[in-house]
């Protein structure tokens, strides 16, 4: 995987975003932010469409979604073909995702996580390799 990462948020994971892109720019990734730029109310799709977009589109390979529950951003980036975007709480989450559904977007619940949890579900959906096997024989069928 290369060290180019996509974030966006809403207003309510904007402070989280900040933070993330940080500590990822700190890591050595090169991050892609696509928004928001400050904590004004805002639609979170105007800032997910770009992002998934941008994903299966091939010029990025995963992404990190922020929101105060994660629902929004999830259920709007899923509505692209290609795109297996998962909400993740707990670190162990965040593998699974990767290892059993090769989500290629993690969604993140800002107002409901500590920001050192945030940061562990992202260096697991990054880390974490897609396990295939009986697990991509699953993944083939959730197209429709």
């Amino acid at each position: 995987m290369n060290n180019l990462i996509a974030i966006g948020s809403d207003h309510a994971g904007f402070e989280y975003k900040q933070m993330l892109g940080q500590w990822l720019r700190d890591n050595g990734y090169e991050v892609r932010d696509f928004g928001t730029h400050s904590t004004d109310s805002v639609d979170y799709p105007d800032f997910v469409h770009p992002l998934a977009s941008a994903i299966t589109g091939g010029e990025l390979e995963r992404g990190i979604l922020v929101c105060g529950s994660a629902n929004g951003v999830c259920i709007t980036a899923n509505k692209h073909q290609g795109i297996r975007a998962a909400i993740a709480w707990q670190e162990e989450l965040a593998s699974l995702a990767r290892q059993h559904n090769d989500a290629n977007i993690i969604c993140i619940p800002a107002r409901f996580i500590s920001e050192e949890t945030a940061r562990g579900i992202v260096s697991q959906f990054l880390n974490t390799a897609f396990e295939g096997g009986r697990h991509q024989t699953r993944v083939n069928k959730i197209s429709c």
